[in-house]
């Protein structure tokens, strides 16, 4: 069988930190896939013509995730696709009602990681603070508690490239998604 029969079509929505590759994991695994690949962040950015540090700054963050959200249930009626989901897209409940449309991965990155690769990165708003560890300490503890309500959990380490997550996410699919003669012995 393969991984597209498998899936059946089952979007797969990948969650975690920033700055844990979901844009680059993502679109090597829809090509992978043979799926379309969508940004949450880049639609919200598109839909309004600002950036996500503009609508932080004019609008505030409440008004980004519900932005986000309306994003997000758009692309759970879509089939086919990857999407990279904003970091803090898993902190509203109605969020996950979208994301359990499909398969939820979650890209898990330690913060000493995590702290290195955004040291220089000044297009986040969350990250706009004078201790980034600290910041990014209290973002993962508030967090990778929703993130560990995910289907996958892949923990990425510093010598792991885009392409060896992509490679972890396919071996584990397998060990998520139940087929449907596996489904059916079930009821039997």
């Amino acid at each position: 069988m393969t991984m597209q029969q498998l899936l059946q079509g089952v979007n797969v929505f990948l969650v975690g930190m920033m700055g844990t590759g979901k844009t680059t994991v993502g679109q090597n695994l829809a090509q992978r896939l043979n799926y379309r690949f969508f940004d949450s962040d880049v639609l919200v950015e598109k839909v309004t013509g600002q950036t996500i540090n503009d609508i932080f700054a004019t609008q505030g963050e409440e008004t980004f995730r519900q932005l986000e959200t309306q994003v997000l249930s758009e692309l759970a009626s879509c089939t086919k696709s990857v999407i990279a989901t904003g970091g803090g897209s898993v902190l509203k409940p109605k969020n996950w009602s979208y994301l359990h449309h499909g398969l939820i991965v979650w890209l898990d990155v330690s913060l000493p990681i995590l702290t290195q690769r955004l040291a220089k990165d000044t297009t986040r708003p969350l990250l706009q603070t004078t201790d980034l560890s600290l910041k990014l300490q209290s973002l993962s503890e508030q967090r990778n508690p929703l993130y560990a309500q995910s289907d996958l959990r892949i923990i990425i380490d510093r010598e792991q490239t885009a392409d060896d997550t992509v490679e972890q996410i396919l071996e584990l699919i397998p060990t998520v998604i139940k087929t449907k003669s596996e489904i059916s012995q079930e009821f039997n």
